[in-house]
Parts: C-alpha cells; structure tokens; sequence
C-alpha cells in the first residue's frame, strides 16, 4: 500500500496522455484537472486496480463512472474559465463533479440515489474540496435554487432536451448531455444566446438512462 499513490500518479499522467490528450482534448486545464484529481477513490475497492482503464466502471446503484475520456471531453466542451456556477446532474461517484470544481468557482450536483450522494460527499470532502455541494433530487428538473447556470453538465441520456435545464441556463452559457435512445445516444452542447439556442453535435456516445420527471420514467 505504501507504493500506492505512486502508482497511481503514474497511471494518471498515462491515463492522460494515452487516453485524452492523444484523442484531441486540448484545453490545458481540462489536462491538469485529469492529471490531479484520484480516479482511484471514486471507485469501489475491488475496481481500483483499474480505475484508470480506458472505459466505463460500475460504482453500484446500476450506475457507473464514465469513461476517462469522456468526462474529459463533456467538461472541455463547456469551454470553463474558473468564474462559473456549474450544475451537474446525475452525481454517481462524484468523479466529475471534482474535475469541475478544479475549473470552475462553484459547483452543484444532484443525485437522485441517496447511498451515492452519501459517498460522493464523503469522498469530495475527504480531498478539500470545498466549492462542490451534493444534492440531492430529481435532477431532470435541474436545481433552480441557484440559476441561472454559466454550465450545466448531464452525466445519463436523456430521451429528449430537458426544457428546465435549458431555463436555468445563462446568458451565453453552455449545456452538455447525451441526447437518444436506450442502445445509443449523441454528446450535444447548447449555448444560449438570448432566446435561442445554438446546438451542436459532437459524437456518439452510450451512457446510463436519465431518470425523472423529465427523463426516462420508471416504468419506461
């Protein structure tokens, strides 16, 4: 054990390199925020040996932490300066919440599953990270209380735009989220410019439902 954080530093600095830097993340905070924050305690025990594996891992629940890559790229995408309110929506093991936190000046997150917004809290304290606050809730219905958003990131595939989520978001601000159906969705982002909405497509992707109200329901 005593070797352990130097192992694991070793596997992060590859991590970046091989799996995200190389497949054309370029935003050098983005790197740092990868490079830094330990994969490894988001995971459970008996995953840490491969927490830094170019995929996808369950963290209970039915729900998994993504992809190094692809918290990589959702978090470029909202083209983050350090000022921002962000909101994420769908905590899970809290990993993404603490890359953004290292780029932006505030960070909510909601989880609807009590038992990870337990341990995500107990693991982002534990770092110091003091400017993320878990929630708690229905997170198709984003967390109004502290809108409007300058970011807002969604980790589960939603079957179609969440209309409170774009409402909650600033001027100019940026949405992030798999958009489609059960076997597949696309990555989009939304920036807002006054009433309208400027949507791109940035690749295909295949996440864990958005559950809610304005989700996937239960029984669908």
């Amino acid at each position: 054990m005593n070797n352990g954080p130097d192992l694991f530093k070793s596997q992060r600095l590859d991590m970046v390199s091989g799996q995200i830097a190389s497949r054309g993340v370029r935003d050098q905070r983005v790197l740092e925020a990868m490079r830094t924050i330990p994969r490894h305690l988001f995971v459970p025990a008996e995953y840490q040996p491969v927490a830094y594996s170019d995929g996808p891992l369950p963290i209970g629940e039915g729900q998994t932490i993504s992809q190094p890559y692809i918290v990589a790229l959702m978090s470029e995408q909202l083209a983050l300066r350090g000022d921002e309110m962000v909101l994420e929506v769908g905590t899970g093991s809290g990993y993404q919440a603490a890359v953004l936190a290292c780029l932006a000046r505030q960070v909510h997150t909601i989880e609807r599953h009590a038992a990870l917004a337990g341990r995500a809290r107990e693991v982002l304290a534990g770092l110091g990270l003091v400017n993320v606050q878990v929630h708690l809730g229905d997170g198709s219905a984003g967390l109004p209380a502290y809108a409007p958003y300058q970011g807002i990131l969604v980790t589960a595939a939603a079957p179609r735009l969440p209309r409170p989520l774009l409402e909650q978001l600033a001027e100019q601000g940026r949405l992030v989220l798999p958009v489609g159906g059960w076997l597949g969705q696309t990555l989009e982002t939304w920036q807002r410019r006054g009433d309208n909405f400027d949507r791109r497509q940035v690749l295909p992707v295949a996440f864990v439902p958005l559950r809610g109200k304005h989700g996937w329901q239960e029984d669908g």
